[in-house]
């Protein structure tokens, strides 16, 4: 069918009978390349910025990472947090190994540890290493930072486990440029966009800033460094078994550990642990000596035991790092980052779309997505346990925030039934597949 021409009319939004449907390839753009573009440009973005940690086997690998590239296409406010909470962790790490290590534990390592990629031999199989485990034994010394290649931990041993394809990522680079420059270059020249493309210029930033904090974190490590604990005693063992922030990730054959279900956890972090135990101390502070005998071992063991093995263990839905969520300068700035992704599909306010209901199903969508997403981010933590009216609105604005993702989404797809002709247009001398050559 060919491609019926703009219209003279003045351009607003909803119905109207100058529309197209499909429109094949032509000297200027079609359907198919505008999809093909849009989605190419999702796909680079958001393959390319997911690192995730270090997993047993290449089933579970695989698994995860296109769990975390679902989870980057329908939220991407949600890997960016993640990524923000790893950077805030291995920062932390670097910090307190400073004395001990004279400053020559960077970045790099923290991110290595923190992604569970240093682990120690045990009878029934190895465990993680946490950062903090790891951190309290340079503290102690009973290991030495000088040893640390033999650990696993040299910048050469880190960087030739990680597989970051530099071709790839100047692809992607090349493709998010030239897509951007496009998306100006159309709406200086008054020409409208898709609503595909404006929900396409939307995970730019997020990506964005989210490569900036993963930029030195190793990418998709296949092994992790298994090494001996040095010789401790039985106080000491006992101290350093009880820091250990999860067994979920361990390789020992208990409970779940090895269960396909685990690509759905979120790596848990230091500070929940450190949350954990202040927990457990200010219980035993305002326990009678005659409680205490009772609760304190069930309070000890929780401490120890992960949520799918002690089933006791509240359910923790969202949990702020308190570095990032008290801080004056990146707390402000997540919550901008958070509002931009549902705030950029509203580039889109006046296209047209095929009938009213639709455009304003759009408008409403984008604006919830907001709303939803910037209440939930106000919550420190957020676990599944009544506690007042507070409670529902934790739990319910993480639910009206994907449904406004998932109404979004059907959007982009339906509107090319009746899309506005003018979408289609092309500027002088530019040719919408040269950035596919």
């Amino acid at each position: 069918m060919a491609r019926a021409p703009p219209s003279a009319a003045d351009h607003r939004p909803g119905p109207s009978e100058t529309t197209v449907g499909w429109v094949k390839e032509s000297e200027g753009r079609g359907t198919l390349g505008l999809i093909v573009t849009c989605l190419f440009t999702i796909f680079m973005c958001t393959w390319m910025v997911i690192h995730p940690r270090v997993c047993k086997g290449s089933v579970l690998r695989a698994s995860h990472k296109l769990f975390l590239f679902g989870k980057a296409l329908i939220a991407p406010e949600f890997i960016a947090v993640e990524g923000l909470q790893e950077w805030s962790q291995a920062r932390a790490t670097v910090k307190e190994c400073r004395e001990s290590t004279d400053g020559r534990l960077k970045l790099v390592h923290a991110f290595y540890i923190g992604m569970l990629g240093l682990r120690y031999r045990t009878p029934r199989g190895n465990r993680v290493i946490w950062p903090n485990q790891y951190t309290w034994l340079l503290q102690e010394g009973l290991i030495e930072w000088n040893d640390h290649e033999e650990w696993g931990l040299s910048e050469e041993n880190i960087r030739d486990k990680s597989n970051a394809d530099g071709t790839a990522k100047l692809l992607a680079l090349g493709q998010v440029l030239w897509f951007v420059a496009q998306s100006i270059m159309r709406t200086a020249h008054h020409l409208p966009l898709a609503q595909l493309e404006s929900m396409t210029l939307s995970y730019v930033p997020l990506f964005a800033i989210t490569y900036l904090f993963w930029w030195i974190k190793p990418k998709d490590v296949l092994t992790p460094s298994v090494v001996e604990l040095p010789s401790m005693s039985g106080e000491q063992c006992a101290t350093f078994e009880s820091m250990a922030v999860s067994n979920a990730f361990d390789d020992e054959g208990i409970g779940n550990q090895a269960s396909i279900w685990s690509i759905w956890s979120l790596t848990p972090r230091v500070f929940e642990k450190k949350a954990e135990d202040l927990a457990l101390q200010q219980a035993k502070d305002t326990s009678s000596p005659k409680s205490e005998a009772v609760i304190t071992p069930r309070l000890k063991r929780a401490t120890v035991l992960n949520q799918e093995t002690y089933p006791n263990k509240e359910t923790v839905v969202a949990h702020w790092d308190p570095e990032v969520y008290h801080s004056k300068i990146l707390w402000p700035l997540n919550c901008l980052f958070g509002a931009s992704f549902g705030a950029l599909h509203l580039i889109c306010w006046d296209t047209q779309f095929p009938t009213y209901v639709e455009l304003w199903l759009w408008r409403a969508s984008g604006i919830a997505s907001i709303v939803s997403m910037l209440v939930f981010m106000q919550y420190e933590k957020v676990v599944l346990r009544w506690g007042g009216p507070l409670t529902l609105i934790s739990l319910v604005s993480p639910f009206i925030y994907l449904l406004s993702r998932f109404v979004m989404m059907g959007g982009v797809i339906a509107a090319f039934r009746a899309s506005d002709p003018k979408i289609y247009d092309t500027y002088v001398v530019s040719t919408y597949w040269i950035h596919l050559m």
